[in-house]
């Protein structure tokens, strides 16, 4: 309340607006918030721009793109979060708003929501279709494995190697496979192996672990650079129920490091047996092809006849096919010899001379009878003609005039008179006749008469 005399205060919207964010950002400098994502946007900048809201109210939210960068998903419109940050006004358009400093998805863990988001993202990028994924050689002679010396992924790994086929090389590449560096271990260590090793598959191994732990595992670009490993890649990361994305990505997943040695390896005895068995099929096979081949040679000699034999059937055989021929061949051309007879008779009938000089006769008619038709048409084309002339000459001015008529034309206009209506006493007028013209003085003008009683009785 203003005391008696006192006037009250003016703020200039400045500093108006300079309480309000002093009075704000003093009093909720540190905020948790719940509610819905909605008008999300990234610009260029890199900042992430939103709205958070309930059913009654919503406030204007951003993250700065250094604090952006550490967020494990991506915003997404319609998402409820829990949001800290600090209340924050910005005086240009008297707006107040939440500076974000941390965001959490609401009933799932950021790591699990990334993760659902990077699968999809790459998934659409045609990374995990199983028609790209290369086939394992069946016996690999050089096996490099990227994991962590120290672990037991490699101890599991190597036991089984060396009890199922001791003599295949192991090529371990050491690296990290958990903290925020491990992922990019990896990535260098498949260029290495694809750059400068001599081997026919790639093992990718860890032992199990929380998601946290796998996390390196999940990472887009160790997903591009097991699809852009030129040998074929082998996933086996933590325990069965661990699914990663170099699992997704890889061209074979095995469920443990300690399977991915026995899908990698065959064991040797089996190889042995298998190769035992061949050989007794194979020399069970070749003894019975042997049998069935003597059976038939030896019924094939049973049936092979005198040689001079055969050869003076075949004798008499062509002397028969030579006289059929000679027979066929004088019937073909006594055949010919008639065609060609009859053919040069058609010939001489259809000969070009005469054709010529029958079309040569007829073209000779012809021409007599165009030249009479034509001759008729012009005779009445002429006679049509005159007529036309005549009646033109009938309907010309000239011929009007000479038959007693006249042109009256009023001077200086020359405007042709039709009655009396246009002159006066004393006016000029020209009368033009048949032959020659006259200039007259009006002097009487009469009132119209009739056209028949200036007309001579007839």
């Amino acid at each position: 309340m203003l005391q008696e005399g006192q006037t009250p205060r003016i703020y200039s919207v400045q500093e108006l607006t300079e309480e309000i964010q002093n009075l704000l950002e003093e009093r909720f400098d540190f905020v948790w918030v719940e509610g819905e994502i909605s008008n999300f946007s990234t610009p260029v900048s890199g900042h992430y721009y939103m709205v958070l809201k309930d059913q009654r109210a919503q406030i204007r939210a951003v993250m700065f793109r250094l604090q952006a960068r550490y967020l494990r998903f991506i915003p997404e419109d319609g998402m409820r979060v829990i949001a800290q940050g600090r209340i924050g006004v910005y005086p240009p358009r008297g707006e107040y708003q939440i500076i974000l400093d941390y965001l959490e998805p609401m009933g799932v863990g950021a790591l699990a929501l990334a993760l659902e988001q990077l699968k999809k993202k790459l998934a659409a990028q045609g990374l995990f279709d199983e028609e790209i994924k290369r086939p394992l050689p069946f016996l690999p002679q050089r096996v490099a494995v990227i994991t962590s010396p120290t672990g037991a992924a490699i101890r599991d790994f190597l036991k089984i190697i060396r009890r199922r086929f001791a003599n295949i090389e192991i090529i371990v590449v050491p690296v990290r496979v958990q903290g925020d560096e491990a992922a990019a271990d990896m990535v260098k260590a498949l260029d290495l192996v694809n750059r400068d090793l001599e081997v026919d598959v790639i093992v990718l191994t860890r032992g199990g672990g929380s998601l946290e732990d796998l996390w390196a595992f999940n990472q887009e670009d160790l997903a591009l650079a097991i699809r852009g490993s030129r040998l074929p890649v082998v996933s086996a990361v933590g325990h069965e129920i661990d699914l990663t994305i170099s699992d997704l990505a890889a061209d074979l997943r095995a469920p443990t490091p300690s399977a991915a040695a026995e899908l990698l390896v065959a064991e040797k005895e089996a190889l042995v047996n298998r190769v035992s068995e061949m050989r007794d099929r194979l020399i069970s096979r070749t003894g019975l092809n042997l049998k069935n081949h003597t059976q038939r040679l030896e019924v094939l000699v049973r049936g092979l006849k005198d040689p001079r034999k055969r050869f003076a059937e075949t004798w008499l055989r062509l002397d028969e096919i030579h006289t059929r021929l000679v027979r066929i061949t004088d019937l073909i051309v006594r055949n010919l010899q008639k065609r060609l007879r009859t053919e040069r008779r058609a010939l001489h009938l259809n000969s070009p001379a005469g054709i010529i000089s029958s079309m040569r006769q007829r073209l000779e008619f012809q021409k007599i009878s165009l030249d009479r038709a034509i001759k008729g048409q012009l005779a009445g084309k002429q006679t049509a003609l005159s007529l036309l002339e005549k009646g033109i000459q009938d309907l010309s001015p000239l011929s009007i005039l000479r038959r007693g008529y006249s042109i009256t034309r009023k001077l200086p206009g020359r405007n042709v008179l039709r009655d009396t209506s246009g002159v006066q006493k004393g006016d000029q007028v020209e009368v033009l006749l048949a032959e020659g013209e006259l200039e007259c003085r009006i002097e009487k003008v009469e009132e119209k008469k009739r056209l028949g009683d200036l007309l001579p009785n007839s």
